[in-house]
């Protein structure tokens, strides 16, 4: 019963830090509040603990986050910055494990060579998830949260790869960068492979034997999306290449499978709320574990030192704070040096190209912030040697690891609204395309619709095809509202977004006395629950498209 108690508590907590973010005087991230929530439960008085194993971890949080990210994240976009997003996700990574790996064992002797590059592996990846609590949305340039976000999806599988060969160089003594260079193009292609061949293979059962484009239950639908990410990682882990890219893969995979584009409208509704309860309950969950986490990795070891002496207590302190200053001094010279050579490539092809600003730079140095996977990769750490004497430097090497998570959290806590602050976004770079989106599927509906009129009054007699033409204005005068909203046309426009304007407060506050009349009805028991429900859910579907449409149009 125990874990069933925890698993509530758990819960209870995500729904708590969402609502405590709504009630707090001032703002604060999410994942910040979620953070401290968890501290507070590890508190002895409420001795809330719960283990944290790595393995486990990696299993039940990390695929679905990673997979719904990868569905989500715009294919176009990363596929334009993609020369970006590599050089971060990649070479940042092996320069990082290179460069700090050798700062933090000449920092601290007492980790072995091998031990600080596995260190270093963990710290490498970025937390776009975090990033996006602290920084909300929308407050980045579109171009920059894209880098961002696809750096964060690439960076966990290569940090966790390099910590693999770090962990055998630990233990066996033995590293070949030809071996281990020839491993990772494997690991890393067979992991994507194994995502896409996985998401494949679940939409092609789904439309072949599950039938989803028909209308009926869509459950069967939701439930086949829940179990992909679970099973492109374990098929990946099993054939040894990477579990977390071939999650990754299978989430942008999704977006070009009939599972998605061709199930009922009731599956696809189901399915994006379930992801969105699922990336809401999952996120707050792995946040939650960081904070149970932290007061008994760095409150115990700062107890140790203190025992020891004060000065151990800062020269622990030390650690952390001068091996985050080296991941954001290596991170700026990176970031600084594609932009330059970024510039002069462009240079060089006469487009005009400005100097690297050094407020984006530094930006996507605060922006790279750790989260749960550094945690777990460093607890992945083997105690003892293949010897059996205990794995020098590991209980420091957990500490600066949490240490520097923490660290990195509060500093873009900070720094990020004060660097974001005036900065100028621009217009939206999607507006236009949205406006010709919305200005084709007008004009598309128009002319099907035309369509349907002449072979639906062809046998009619003379007043029904009169009743007809009428219906068929009706739904035409839509379509043709929604062009006028969208012309060029000054007057025209205007005339015609407040003639719309006052059909959405109408339409809505029609919606709302219907649902207050359904509630009224089933208080006095003139209808049931299973009719309320129904009709409620028809009145919700038509009031969220449109509520929806018309934040759209904001």
């Amino acid at each position: 019963m125990e874990i069933v108690f925890t698993v509530l508590i758990l819960l209870l907590a995500v729904a708590v830090s969402g609502i405590a973010v709504r009630l707090l005087p001032f703002s604060l991230p999410l994942p910040l509040v979620q953070i401290a929530i968890g501290a507070v439960l590890a508190w002895p008085v409420l001795g809330l603990h719960v283990t944290f194993d790595p393995e486990i971890f990696m299993l039940l949080f990390i695929p679905p986050l990673l997979f719904a990210d990868g569905w989500r994240i715009p294919k176009r976009e990363f596929f334009m910055q993609r020369r970006a997003i590599l050089m971060l996700a990649l070479g940042l990574v092996f320069m990082t494990v290179f460069a700090v790996g050798y700062f933090i064992h000449a920092l601290v002797p007492e980790i072995s060579l091998p031990v600080a590059f596995a260190l270093a592996a963990v710290l490498s990846p970025t937390d776009a998830v975090a990033l996006t609590g602290i920084a909300g949305k929308n407050k980045l340039p579109a171009q920059l949260m894209h880098i961002l976000e696809g750096e964060a999806l690439m960076n966990d599988a290569s940090g966790l790869v390099a910590l693999k060969f770090a962990v055998a160089a630990a233990l066996t003594g033995v590293f070949s960068l030809r071996e281990a260079s020839i491993s990772f193009v494997l690991i890393a292609s067979g992991g994507l492979a194994t995502g896409i061949a996985v998401t494949w293979l679940f939409s092609f059962i789904s439309a072949h034997f599950l039938n989803l484009a028909a209308e009926g239950d869509p459950a069967p639908g939701v439930v086949m999306t829940l179990l992909i990410p679970f099973a492109a990682y374990l098929f990946a882990e099993h054939f040894e290449c990477s579990g977390i890219l071939a999650a990754v893969s299978a989430g942008m995979m999704m977006n070009y499978t009939k599972l998605a584009e061709a199930a009922a409208v009731a599956t696809r509704m189901r399915m994006a709320s379930t992801w969105t309860m699922i990336d809401f309950v999952f996120n707050g969950m792995v946040f939650i574990l960081l904070g149970l986490q932290f007061p008994h990795v760095l409150g115990r070891a700062l107890l140790d030192a203190h025992h020891t002496s004060n000065a151990q207590v800062w020269k622990l302190l030390g650690y952390v704070a001068a091996v985050a200053l080296a991941l954001y001094a290596m991170r700026f010279v990176w970031v600084w040096l594609l932009r330059w050579f970024a510039s002069r490539g462009a240079a060089k092809r006469g487009v005009e190209s400005a100097v690297p600003g050094l407020r984006t730079v530094t930006v996507t140095t605060v922006a790279g912030v750790r989260g749960a996977v550094t945690l777990a990769g460093v607890l992945s750490l083997p105690v003892a040697l293949d010897d059996g004497s205990a794995l020098p430097g590991r209980d420091t090497a957990i500490f600066i690891a949490s240490g520097v998570i923490l660290l990195s959290l509060l500093v873009a806590v900070i720094a990020l609204p004060l660097l974001l602050s005036g900065w100028r976004r621009g217009r939206d770079p999607n507006a236009a395309e949205e406006r010709l989106a919305r200005t084709r599927g007008a004009q598309a509906a128009i002319r099907a619709v035309d369509d349907l009129h002449e072979t639906a009054t062809a046998d009619l007699d003379e007043s029904a095809a009169a009743y007809c033409t009428d219906v068929t204005a009706r739904v035409m005068d839509i379509y043709r509202r929604r062009l006028a909203t969208l012309t060029d046309e000054k007057e025209t426009s205007e005339a015609a977004r407040t003639a719309e304007a006052l059909e959405f407060r109408m339409k809505l506050t029609a919606m709302r006395a219907e649902r207050a009349t359904l509630l009224g009805l089933r208080s006095t028991q003139e209808i049931n629950d299973e009719t309320l429900n129904k009709l409620m859910r028809e009145v919700d579907l038509a009031e969220t498209a449109l509520t929806s449409r018309n934040r759209g149009k904001g």
